[in-house]
């Protein structure tokens, strides 16, 4: 099978290991078939993504077990070790004695002996069972970070995951979780994109040491939460328009030129190809500046985790103020 190489730079996380800066998202909703999955994640590493980002809350840890199985099979890859992957310990299991076996499940859906990359996905704890879109009072649990985390540095230290990190912290919770953790996290994920700049956390991160990766990077239109605020935004549209480039691209290459790494999600092939077209080209100082000027507006605030009887009682609780 011909291969249509393109290469993505890496970067070294605190933990040694190497990170492809531009990883395709697996999430989906709706969920397309298993089949149609698979295709699509073969179709990126043709295209040459290395790094692909899934969870336990995806329902996609199957599929991309079949795909890498596949990749491997046909020669697209020679082996395993090319793959970056990383996936998520669902709020359910976050929890010290849940946290391995939710780690082994992840595992055997992927057909994998080592995840790349183990993030907690939220700083939440909730009952099993739990649906997040629709959570009665009784089912927010109290978040214990310091059980959870040692979790995860004993998965590090079996070697069943090379890096392990975070998702949806803030500078506050990362400060906290840095007074008891003998593994530092390497990454941080969360929402960003020229509408959500994380000004606050991209340079205390990068002080920590930890790296930034860029969830909902144009803003997840297209989902039922998504906004389309940021692939209509007149600035990045002129700025496109000027450099011959498409929005997409210089909404993500803005974030790359921030320091953080992306996640894209799109499983149509000539939008996967451009996603990757934005490394031999850089936005002006002058560019960079205009971007700041756009209003800021966290989009997904994650309300769902909040309640006047949980752990989090407003939202501003739960982003410690930065909203």
């Amino acid at each position: 099978m011909e291969k249509v190489e393109q290469k993505i730079p890496e970067i070294v996380l605190n933990s040694g290991h190497k990170m492809p800066v531009v990883g395709l998202g697996c999430a989906a909703h709706p969920l397309p078939p298993s089949e149609q999955l698979v295709t699509a994640f073969i179709d990126a590493m043709e295209i040459g993504y290395r790094h692909f980002d899934t969870a336990a809350c995806y329902g996609t840890e199957e599929a991309l077990g079949i795909a890498v199985a596949k990749a491997l099979e046909i020669g697209l890859i020679k082996s395993r070790d090319e793959l970056f992957i990383a996936s998520k310990l669902w709020c359910t299991d976050a929890d010290h004695d849940l946290v391995l076996p939710a780690l082994k499940q992840t595992l055997g859906k992927l057909g994998l002996e080592y995840l790349d990359l183990y993030l907690i996905h939220w700083p939440v704890r909730l009952k099993h069972g739990a649906q997040m879109f629709s959570l009665a009072e009784d089912e927010i649990l109290p978040f214990d970070m310091h059980g959870t985390w040692k979790a995860m540095e004993e998965c590090s230290q079996l070697g069943l995951t090379k890096s392990i990190g975070l998702s949806n912290f803030t500078c506050e919770k990362i400060s906290k979780l840095l007074q008891i953790a003998t593994i530092p996290p390497a990454i941080n994920q969360v929402e960003m994109n020229v509408g959500w700049q994380q000004r606050k956390l991209v340079p205390f991160a990068k002080e920590k040491g930890i790296g930034v990766s860029a969830w909902s990077p144009l803003g997840s239109y297209g989902n039922f939460w998504g906004t389309n605020a940021i692939v209509e935004n007149p600035i990045i549209k002129d700025i496109a328009a000027s450099k011959g480039k498409t929005v997409p691209q210089v909404a993500l290459r803005c974030i790359y030129q921030q320091g953080a790494s992306v996640i894209v999600k799109s499983f149509n092939k000539e939008r996967m190809k451009q996603n990757l077209q934005i490394f031999d080209w850089e936005l002006t100082k002058e560019e960079m500046d205009q971007i700041l000027q756009i209003p800021q507006l966290r989009g997904f605030a994650g309300e769902v985790f909040v309640h006047p009887a949980g752990p989090y009682k407003s939202i501003e609780e739960l982003w410690d103020g930065d909203i």
